[in-house]
């Protein structure tokens, strides 16, 4: 049977990467969320095309965890898929190669959610990438950042001992509402709020919407 060619394409990939890999004080470990809520469900297509260039970035040793936003998301329920690659290359290409179906599988028969709990979301997020120990830890939140909670839960951070040092939180593909068309304001202020939120807790906030930046940003520093 043929090969399709994009597998083919993350094979070879990620095979130029395991040359260069560095285990120790550069492992990375990343946690996307992908808002399901309401129509930016139907962006997904667009989540899967940033996961593609995780899974080729990412080398041995290092850890990938893609999770959704939904009403709920303090809850290892919604991890979508979780992986830290092997030390061996070809078992690292198959991890790949079965995550990238279990991402494909999940979008392709995604429901949309009715609430968005963007912080529990990174609540969950914080708990699995501190046991990862890695050295370099991504939160990316695939979303409009419009958070909207079901009755009865309760996000108040400034209860909660949030320790965000040593991360970076990627805002991705933040589109603008259509009340934001109307006051761009609500839009930036949107931005500012989340921003304080994550410097508050000593990480560092980025906003990426060109997403072939993306590999530069990956790029452990020295």
């Amino acid at each position: 049977m043929k090969m399709p060619r994009y597998v083919l394409s993350l094979i070879i990939l990620s095979a130029l990467t395991w040359g260069c890999a560095d285990t120790t004080s550069h492992s990375r470990a990343v946690y996307m969320l992908m808002d399901t809520s309401g129509t930016y469900s139907q962006q997904l297509d667009q989540a899967k095309t940033i996961i593609n260039k995780l899974l080729i970035s990412l080398q041995s040793g290092e850890s990938l965890a893609v999770a959704r936003i939904d009403s709920g998301s303090f809850s290892e329920k919604d991890i979508v898929a979780k992986v830290t690659f092997d030390q061996r290359p070809s078992v690292a290409n198959q991890q790949k190669l079965k995550f990238k179906e279990s991402i494909d599988m999940f979008i392709g028969g995604v429901r949309g959610s009715a609430h968005t709990d963007i912080k529990g979301a990174i609540l969950q997020a914080v708990d699995y990438l501190d046991e990862t120990q890695a050295a370099h830890k991504y939160i990316m939140i695939f979303s409009d950042l419009e958070e909207d909670l079901a009755d009865g839960h309760i996000r108040n951070l400034d209860r909660i001992t949030l320790d965000l040092t040593g991360y970076r939180v990627v805002a991705l593909n933040v589109t603008k509402l259509g009340l934001d068309q109307v006051d761009p304001k609500r839009y930036y202020d949107r931005l500012d709020a989340w921003a304080r939120i994550v410097k508050d807790r000593g990480g560092i906030w980025i906003k990426l919407n060109d997403i072939a930046r993306l590999d530069r940003l990956l790029k452990p520093e020295t």
